[in-house]
């Protein structure tokens, strides 16, 4: 979602901020720039893996995963949608396309951000890292949303991202289409490093690409 269809606006990173503080970690210095550069290259990932990684420390990563919930759920209220992203979702629906909203949040940072941006029914379906098994960049969430819906086949399956994890994981469903969007996270170059299918602007995009196939 963030990045994808949300407009972030930096709102990831002053809530690790948040949580990287609250878990003991120098608010300023080497070790706070690179798990800043961690969180960045890891955007898309389940939240609390990435504290894992950063902490090695089950209970520091639980304290930091629930202040990152916390202080999002505080800012939620600041993000608005990329433009174009709920028509884009709304004429793929009228075209029969049925939509899944994932995200590396939890469940309840989902739904406030759903709640904030008035979208509880713009999707067929919503989906956090514990309704699949795992996270990206892992395949969970894509297969999970294929059984859901009740498609046929990986091959019928499309997914847009923002980040190298996005692309990883419709890549490792088998989804014939895995296209990057470049209004998040990562670059067209590190999209494409990560096996894009396509590249588009933005979300608003993303319709006309799936017609033209």
């Amino acid at each position: 979602m963030a990045g994808t269809t949300v407009a972030d606006g930096g709102l990831v990173l002053r809530a690790f901020d948040a949580a990287a503080t609250a878990a003991g970690l120098p608010e300023t210095g080497p070790e706070r720039d690179a798990a800043r550069t961690y969180v960045l290259d890891t955007m898309g990932q389940s939240k609390i893996t990435v504290f894992r990684a950063l902490f090695g420390d089950e209970d520091r990563a639980q304290l930091a995963n629930r202040s990152f919930e916390a202080a999002y759920d505080e800012f939620a209220t600041e993000a608005t949608a990329i433009p174009g992203a709920a028509e884009a979702m709304t004429a793929l629906r009228e075209a029969g396309v049925k939509v899944a909203l994932t995200t590396g949040f939890s469940r309840g940072t989902q739904d406030k951000l759903l709640d904030a941006l008035g979208w509880n029914e713009i999707a067929d379906l919503t989906l956090s890292p514990a309704e699949a098994g795992r996270g990206r960049p892992y395949p969970d969430l894509v297969l999970t949303a294929l059984l859901r819906l009740n498609i046929d086949a990986v091959d019928r399956v499309a997914v847009l991202g923002d980040t190298a994890s996005d692309i990883a994981s419709g890549r490792a469903a088998g989804a014939a289409v895995v296209a990057g969007t470049l209004t998040g996270a990562h670059t067209e170059d590190q999209l494409r490093a990560a096996g894009a299918t396509h590249i588009v602007a933005s979300v608003a995009d993303f319709p006309n690409l799936l017609n033209s196939l």
